[in-house]
């Protein structure tokens, strides 16, 4: 036989399409030929075949040998095709059974003397060979991430000649990947008991992990706004299965790869204030994600706020309306998911202590103006919640350890209140449409008479007054309340101070 069909997966954004790897042997003098839109590391993918081949014991065909990466539009990249264009060789050449090859799926790269080396999105693409009813057989380095896919839907090899043998039968050397054992995601979390005083910044903190708000903490430095945000994570839910398959995957794909002690732990990124657009949604010639994307399903804060360039502030406001991002380029376009928690903190003034009792700032009106007029209009109106965290005080920071709320106290609140907003709606409060907040978010007459004075009082947009009662519908689901009254319509207004006060000081 001199054709042979091997399946593979490519990887484009968090899909793995699949793809037919063709190798012909015919007459004439010796080459290898890759086609089929190959980019240059698959290119290069010849030579580390032709040494893998012959370094595993195999001989490889003195012919004239064409490899075919079907489908032809599809850009291909990376070294994941090695493995399958070497055992196409093999089968094409006889040295395999061909017919061994159709019930499995093969990627991996291979070092010159044959050993396999690991790939990324591995996890997408046992996913997708699960899905075909077909076994994925991947480098043993792949394999925590692989066994998180379904039982039996993967096989991992350290070396071309382990596979090559199991196929021909003679021994069978791959082996069904182990999940790796972590310890539960609570307790390697920062604890909320850790902060002491902020009263008011944790009740917001609850409220926001309680209905996925996005949450804006003003402060002077020192005051705990960067320690706050780190508590975060660890008043969320806990992620289902689902959820912690779709970070796992998006972290797969990153340079990084996925991390065994990741498994089922809620994301917490927080980007230096000089990360251009690129680095936040994503981009470059081959689409890959920003941080708004591994930042999925957990929380992403921005420390610094008005630092960052405004340019690329403002590329965040799409995503935090529709939860996922969509990069286009002229050769290829990838979508990527982005439901994240957004948190941000900024200082009041250029020097950090505008109002601060000492009188210790000397920032001028215009350049405390200019400094907050960073941030436009539009993106905070897309912010739910507004705190301005006060600092410490002497007695609270050298009075003895207090017996604060653990993490695990609020979280417990949280799910309740998550709870009753899925039962009610099917989605976190946040992610009320505006005709759901008009099903779901009655008021009783007390709270419409507040909400009126505050739109003429605040000059509220219709979205800031969604946002108003959306928080509100939190914090009645906090407080177990059916129906949604005037105090929490007031605790809810109370995080909106900023609503058209922020290029004032």
């Amino acid at each position: 036989m001199t054709l042979a069909t091997v399946h593979s997966r490519a990887q484009t954004g968090l899909a793995a399409p699949e793809v037919a790897v063709e190798v012909d042997l015919a007459g004439g003098l010796p080459a290898l030929a890759i086609v089929g839109l190959p980019e240059t590391e698959v290119k290069e993918s010849k030579d580390r075949v032709r040494a893998a081949i012959a370094n595993s014991g195999y001989e490889f065909p003195t012919r004239r040998i064409t490899v075919n990466l079907a489908p032809a539009d599809l850009p291909k990249e990376g070294g994941r095709f090695d493995l399958a264009i070497a055992l196409g060789i093999l089968a094409a050449s006889g040295q395999i059974p061909a017919a061994a090859l159709s019930d499995y799926e093969f990627l991996g790269e291979l070092s010159l003397s044959g050993a396999l080396r690991s790939v990324r999105g591995a996890l997408p693409a046992t996913l997708a060979a699960s899905r075909r009813s077909r076994r994925l057989v991947l480098p043993a380095v792949n394999g925590d991430e692989a066994a998180l896919a379904a039982d039996d839907a993967a096989l991992t090899a350290v070396h071309l000649s382990d596979v090559a043998q199991s196929l021909v039968g003679d021994e069978v050397l791959w082996r069904a990947p182990e999940a790796a054992t972590v310890e539960a995601g609570d307790d390697r979390l920062a604890d909320i008991a850790d902060v002491r005083g902020q009263p008011q910044a944790k009740r917001a903190l609850e409220i926001a992990a309680a209905g996925g708000h996005s949450l804006l903490m003003i402060g002077p430095p020192g005051a705990g706004k960067t320690m706050l945000a780190s508590r975060l994570p660890g008043l969320l839910p806990p992620m289902t299965r689902e959820q912690a398959l779709e970070v796992a995957a998006i972290a797969s794909i990153t340079p990084n790869g996925f991390q065994a002690a990741q498994w089922g732990r809620r994301p917490f990124r927080a980007p230096h204030h000089t990360a251009s657009g690129v680095a936040l949604v994503g981009g470059g010639s081959t689409p890959k994600p920003g941080e708004i994307t591994l930042a999925h399903r957990g929380v992403l804060f921005l420390d610094e706020l008005p630092e960052f360039d405004r340019k690329v502030l403002e590329v965040l406001r799409e995503p935090l309306e529709s939860g996922q991002i969509v990069i286009s380029r002229a050769a290829r376009q990838a979508e990527f998911p982005a439901s994240f928690l957004f948190v941000a903190a900024m200082n009041p003034c250029p020097c950090g202590y505008f109002g601060d009792a000492s009188g210790r700032c000397h920032c001028t009106h215009e350049r405390i103006t200019r400094y907050r007029s960073r941030l436009s209009g539009p993106l905070l109106d897309r912010i739910d919640m507004h705190l301005h965290v006060a600092p410490i005080t002497k007695k609270v920071l050298m009075a003895p350890a207090e017996s604060n709320e653990r993490s695990s106290t609020v979280q417990a609140r949280v799910i309740g209140a998550r709870q009753s907003a899925m039962v009610r709606s099917g989605d976190c409060n946040a992610a009320l449409t505006a005709a759901a907040v008009d099903q779901h978010c009655v008021c009783t007459p007390d709270a419409e008479r507040l909400l009126s004075r505050a739109i003429d009082q605040l000059g509220l947009s219709a979205r800031g007054y969604h946002r108003i009662l959306r928080v509100a519908r939190t914090i009645a689901d906090l407080a177990d309340a059916p129906t949604i009254e005037a105090a929490h319509v007031a605790e809810a207004i109370g995080f909106r101070q900023l609503e058209r006060n922020i290029s004032t000081p």
